[in-house]
Formats: C-alpha cells, sequence, structure tokens
C-alpha cells in the first residue's frame, strides 16, 4: 500500500527544472526517481508540463507538475494499494484523463510511475532490472550494446551542422567495459584532431558530444574516421557508427534545408545512401522528418540491407504510430523513450508492439538527464538490442555507464552481439 506520494523540482544535466519523486510504501520501503527531458522532441510526444512563467526559468519551471504530484496525484493514490506496475500506472493515466497527459503532465506521471517502480522492486528484494523484465515476461538479462556520442550538431550543438548527432557502435567489444574503453581511446583521439584541425578545446554539447565547427557533414564522418584510425581501431571492424539525423527540425515547407543545399524527400534519401555507402553506418535514426509517412517506405526500402532504419520522432513510443508504420514497412527499429508516451506501461506496451514486427529496439535516454541510472535497468530488464545515452563524459551519462558495468562484474551479464539487418 501507498503511504506517501511527494514530488520536487530539481534541475536537468542543461540546468532545467525537471522533477523527482519519492514514494513511500507501508512498510517504510521508499523509492525515489527522477526524469529527463528532451530538447529534440516530436510533436507526437506526451505533454510535459511546464509553467511558463517567463520570469522564473524562462518558463521552463516545473512548479506545476510537483503542485500536481503532491495534490491531486497524492490524494488520489496514497492509501491504495496495487498489484502489478500496470495497474498503477492505469490508475495514473486515468486520474489524468487526457489522451497526451496535459492535465497533470507526462512529467509528474513518469516519475511517479518510476518511483513505484523503484519502491516496489526495494520491497519485494528484486533487482530493479528485474523487475522491469517481469513487466514483459523477460527473465534472461543481457546488457544492450551501447551507441555512443561522438560528435553532436543541430539542438544538441547550437545548428553548426544540421544533423544532431554521430555516434560510435563499438561492434567487436566483448565486454561492457572493452566497449567503453575503446570508445574512450576514440573520443580523446577526436578532442585531440579537434583541437589541432580547428584549435578548439573540447567543449560538449547537451548529451556530452564534441561540436567543433565543421564546414559541412562530409567533414564530420572524415574526422570521425580518422579519430577511430587514431585510436588504433579498423572503422567498420572493430568501431563502426550510427547517426540521429533528427531531419524533423531542418524539414520546411516539404523539403529539408541542409543550408548548403535543399533537397526534397527522394534527394534526402539518396544523400543518407550515399552516407551509409561511404562510411560504416550501421544505424540511421528520423533521416526523414516525423510526418514525411510517404517516403518513409522508400527510406527504409533503401537502407534496410544496410542499417537499421530508426524511429524516433516518427514513432514517439506510441503504438498508434509504431503499427501505422508496421502496416507501411516505414522502419525496422524503434527508439524507445519511456517519456515520450509518460508512463512504464504505456512504454511497454510500445516496446510489444515493435518486437511483434520483429523489429530491434534502441532505449534511449533524452538531451536533459540527470544522475538517476534507472536507464540502465529499463534497457537491461526490457532486453534493449542497444543502449542510447549519450557521450562517455558527463555525470548525469556516466551514472548509467557505470551501472552497466556493476551489472557485467557484479550480476556477470554479458553484453549483445549487434545483430545485422536481415540476420
Amino acid at each position: 500500500m501507498i503511504k506517501e506520494l511527494r514530488g520536487f523540482e530539481i534541475l536537468d544535466s542543461r540546468g532545467r527544472p525537471t522533477v523527482m519523486a519519492k514514494c513511500i510504501l507501508s512498510d517504510g520501503t521508499v523509492g525515489s526517481a527522477s526524469v529527463p527531458s528532451g530538447a529534440s522532441t516530436g510533436k507526437a510526444e506526451a505533454l510535459e508540463l511546464r509553467d511558463g512563467d517567463a520570469t522564473r526559468y524562462r518558463g521552463l519551471g516545473c512548479r506545476k507538475a510537483v503542485a500536481n504530484i503532491n495534490n491531486a496525484i497524492r490524494g488520489a493514490l496514497v492509501g491504495k494499494e496495487f498489484d502489478t506496475q500496470e495497474a498503477f500506472d492505469n490508475a495514473l493515466i486515468a486520474l489524468d484523463g487526457t489522451v497526451d497527459k496535459s492535465r497533470l503532465g507526462a512529467n509528474a506521471i513518469l516519475v511517479c510511475s518510476l518511483a513505484y517502480a523503484r519502491a516496489s522492486a526495494q520491497q519485494e528484494g528484486v533487482v530493479l532490472y528485474k523487475y522491469f523484465g517481469r513487466m514483459i515476461g523477460n527473465d534472461d538479462f543481457q546488457l544492450p550494446r551501447p551507441t555512443i556520442n561522438l560528435f553532436s550538431g543541430g539542438k544538441h550543438a547550437g545548428g553548426q551542422i544540421p544533423v544532431q548527432d554521430l555516434l560510435l557502435v563499438p561492434v567487436a567489444a566483448k565486454t561492457m567495459d572493452e566497449a567503453l574503453e575503446q570508445v574512450h581511446s576514440v573520443y580523446l583521439s577526436a578532442s585531440e584532431l579537434i583541437h589541432e584541425k580547428y584549435g578548439m578545446r573540447a567543449l560538449k554539447a547537451d548529451e556530452g558530444g564534441l561540436a567543433p565547427s565543421f564546414r559541412n557533414i562530409d567533414e564530420m564522418f572524415e574526422d570521425a574516421m580518422k579519430a577511430i584510425e587514431r585510436a588504433g581501431l579498423q572503422p567498420g571492424k572493430q568501431m563502426a557508427m550510427a547517426l540521429d539525423v533528427a531531419s524533423s527540425h531542418f524539414y520546411k515547407e516539404g523539403k529539408y534545408d541542409l543550408g548548403t543545399e535543399i533537397r526534397d524527400s527522394l534527394g534526402m534519401i539518396d544523400l543518407i545512401r550515399s552516407w551509409v555507402d561511404a562510411y560504416p553506418i550501421l544505424s540511421v535514426e528520423d533521416g526523414l522528418a516525423e510526418n514525411d509517412w510517404e517516403f518513409w517506405p522508400h527510406l527504409k526500402h533503401t537502407l534496410q540491407d544496410k542499417c537499421l532504419v530508426l524511429g524516433d520522432d516518427l514513432l514517439c513510443t506510441q503504438v498508434a504510430r509504431i503499427n501505422r508504420a508496421v502496416e507501411k514497412d516505414a522502419a525496422n527499429a524503434l527508439l524507445l523513450k519511456v517519456n515520450q508516451c509518460g508512463s512504464l506501461a504505456e512504454a511497454a506496451a510500445a516496446l510489444r508492439a515493435a518486437r511483434n514486427a520483429g523489429w530491434q529496439v534502441t532505449v534511449s535516454a533524452r538531451s536533459g538527464e540527470t544522475e538517476d541510472n534507472w536507464l540502465a535497468d529499463l534497457a537491461t530488464g526490457w532486453d534493449g538490442n542497444q543502449i542510447k545515452i549519450g557521450s562517455i563524459a558527463q555525470s548525469d551519462r556516466l551514472a548509467k555507464y557505470n551501472r552497466m558495468l556493476e551489472l557485467e562484474q557484479g550480476d556477470e551479464l554479458k553484453i549483445r552481439d549487434w545483430v545485422y539487418p536481415g540476420n
């Protein structure tokens, strides 16, 4: 039974407000959690409730969401008992009563969902990833393979190039420890390279990625290749790449404005295919805009033999959008972000929809994170193929990587192999 629920406003990794909650059960067990916040957000995401008071945090305060936890949610749930995580989440969803969680706020609902999950796991004496695994019927646990930011642009880094992130994929590493060591070596090599080439210190973007003044997108790829080789690794064989294009943010009036050129949808697909042909890119996220549905099937058909066609803004971790993409044959992988839908139960339903279609799943953090490490347990418990946390820098990112190192060494979990499309 729930004895107490409390919400608090805290700050995320960008210094912007977000929400923390504490759930106390009747036996005194306490579970707390904090939720992230995205910079690059899809239009179909559940509503993250902000105060809108321009005199405080430029309108980004979360006191309304916190008040909803301490009043409406607390009043409805304290003294109640729930048999499952789904029952608890469904009570929150019903209490909100809106499609987009605009009454209570997706941030208020999700943080309570996570705090209750952590308290319940502790009460039962179950490791958190096993508690999450039980939600989807998984009891065979492996660590997801990391995809780790190297270079950033777009909304994560001031838009010096339009694409959002180039990530490293340590495909040959046999352990999480080895994967992180290899990425660290490439990251340091890239830091040295950009100092030599651009005269820049290793200034970091939102998720810890490096953000030099590339003259164009190809220069970003070439610098990544050089950094991999400088680290003593073979591009494609030991260290590959993933690309977050985030095309919605430069899609204007049916065209893709890349700064140096403007392309239509077919032209954008041709450009992405040229990158995939030229560089060892294993995953392309949001290669087209979130509502460019007509051309997503062509993108998937063009790339599917080479790499994952990963939907983020396209899907927004929403079952209806995943089902639409399956029907249209528009993607073969889901980027799962729990705060896009606003509760663990709804995210689990999105995960099942993707798995039923035979898709791979990358479990993802957001650009505004906290030091809370529940994401590592979620990706492990939910059988994620990959995890996308950010770069190998900043405590908000390293908390999750360190949790996976703990699970590898303490629970002796193995890291997943990279599964190539069609295998």
